[in-house]
């Protein structure tokens, strides 16, 4: 779905003018990157579209989409300082008996202290199961969460599914990595990284044939690059997720109940702003709103409550889906035994 430049859009270089490097070759775009210093991730057209040229997948993320917001939650924040987090966290476990199906931990920023946070964080009790996890960290930090995930510990409870990676489109972006660099002796960069890596691990076994009314369609790819609008350039409109990434996972999962845990402080450019159908946990978020009891309240009213017992019992709280929806969503194809049966 990713589209590029024409070839004749490229910039060449004479090779009279700079003998010594000769004619850039239209489709390179590292050798064209060198001379014009335009980055290739730069000729995508359809960043802010994706879904150009694809009609039925466009009118099935609008229907998701409509749907998603009709079924939402208001937005809910948790103001608590760094320290407080894990304390909250046991809190809503022990007091409330609160679980969410979806979970999101860190956020495009250099300074998030993943590996600790998560070796302390009660994620078995605090994920429903089945449930999802979306772990976001820099290339250089995904390594070591990695080794966590690897873990005995890690491989009996969640299980590492796929790797998401978002890529900004230019370096003044304020999601660009900021430490990701190689350097030589000189202590000038040599390479530098542009993409964050996200971890997604399954609580529990699920199979989209099957589970059709947990996971659903496959409408994003596994790479997201950034979508700069008009609109949001214009006024600066950061957050310390893209909307798209928010996006990916309301699409994949139709389960209700979120929730996204950052766990330090971020900084006066990258805001934590509330999304509907969302709890979240931060020591950035500008409102402070959560109440568990309004909050499972809410989503009795909001959610379709299905009785169909999942591994530990609980019902699941979804996000009610039309005929529509479900004929124009992808499907798994059928298994050959069935097929060599309707032939």
């Amino acid at each position: 779905m990713i589209k590029v430049e024409p070839k004749s859009n490229y910039k060449r270089i004479d090779a009279k003018a700079s003998p010594s490097i000769g004619l850039c070759t239209n489709s390179d775009f590292t050798d064209n990157y060198i001379h014009t210093g335009s980055p290739p991730i730069s000729h995508v057209e359809n960043s802010v579209n994706p879904l150009e040229g694809y009609p039925k997948l466009q009118k099935l993320r609008q229907l998701k989409s409509k749907q998603v917001a009709d079924h939402a939650t208001r937005p809910f924040g948790c103001r608590r300082k760094p320290d407080q987090i894990i304390p909250t966290v046991e809190k809503w476990i022990v007091e409330n008996k609160l679980q969410f199906d979806v979970i999101m931990i860190g956020a495009l920023a250099d300074n998030q202290f993943i590996y600790p946070f998560l070796s302390q964080l009660p994620l078995h009790k605090l994920c429903s199961k089945p449930g999802f996890l979306f772990i976001w960290a820099s290339t250089q930090k995904i390594r070591e969460l990695t080794k966590l995930l690897n873990s005995e510990y890690w491989g009996k409870k969640f299980r590492r599914s796929e790797e998401l990676v978002f890529v900004p489109l230019k370096k003044n972006s304020a999601y660009y990595p900021k430490t990701e660099f190689h350097h030589d002796d000189s202590s000038v960069p040599l390479f530098e990284r542009q993409q964050w890596h996200c971890w997604m691990c399954i609580t529990g076994t699920v199979r989209r044939s099957s589970d059709y009314h947990l996971i659903h369609c496959n409408i994003d790819t596994d790479l997201q690059m950034e979508s700069i609008t008009p609109e949001r350039e214009s006024n600066h409109e950061n957050n310390a997720i893209p909307e798209n990434l928010y996006r990916v996972v309301e699409n994949f999962s139709n389960s209700n109940r979120r929730l996204h845990i950052i766990p330090s402080y971020l900084g006066i450019n990258m805001p934590v702003r509330l999304r509907p159908g969302w709890v979240i946990l931060s020591p950035d978020c500008i409102m402070d709103n959560f109440n568990p009891d309004k909050y499972q309240s809410e989503l009795l009213r909001k959610s379709t409550i299905k009785s169909r017992s999942s591994s530990n019992g609980s019902p699941h709280y979804l996000v009610p889906q039309t005929d529509e929806i479900d004929e124009l969503r992808p499907k798994s194809p059928p298994p050959s035994g069935n097929r060599r049966r309707n032939d």
